[in-house]
């Protein structure tokens, strides 16, 4: 019979999974920088080249290449009127090379729910789809501390 796992086996995985949160929550708080300072080229790096993405902007319909999701991006930073936005109450979720982060999105105008899809590539997580909507109902301000879901 084989020796029990003395925990070594479990304390390496429990660190990569939250290396791997931590790395997801890395990305998505980039995302939020590129967005609020307007910066295309991070933005245009965060995105994955190696599989389809896409993107839904609140009273958009779907975009589903890249090229377009790219080119929505440098609409909204050419944009004057284009809103600052912030972060907060991100609760992501790790599953293997795929990750989704959720989170509200703070506009002067209202809040609003997002949905960020990452997946690694050799360790390297790349956004694969946004999504955001405004809310019918007032936020819960602040969900505290969340250590994320790792399956």
């Amino acid at each position: 019979m084989p020796a029990a796992d003395s925990g070594g086996l479990t304390n390496r995985v429990s660190v990569t999974m939250r290396e791997d949160v931590e790395a997801v929550l890395a990305v998505n708080r980039e995302f939020y920088r590129a967005f609020t300072e307007r910066d295309l080229l991070a933005m245009h790096e965060l995105w994955a080249t190696e599989c389809p993405v896409a993107c839904v902007h609140p009273g958009w319909d779907m975009l589903v290449d890249r090229d377009d999701v790219m080119e929505s991006w440098k609409g909204i930073f050419s944009n004057p009127g284009s809103p600052s936005v912030a972060c907060n109450n991100e609760i992501p979720y790790v599953m293997g090379d795929m990750a989704f982060v959720l989170c509200h999105e703070v506009l002067d105008e209202g809040t609003l729910a997002a949905t960020n899809f990452f997946r690694s590539f050799d360790g390297v997580w790349r956004m694969v789809h946004h999504q955001s909507t405004p809310m019918g109902v007032a936020p819960v301000q602040d969900l505290g501390p969340v250590s994320g879901h790792v399956h």
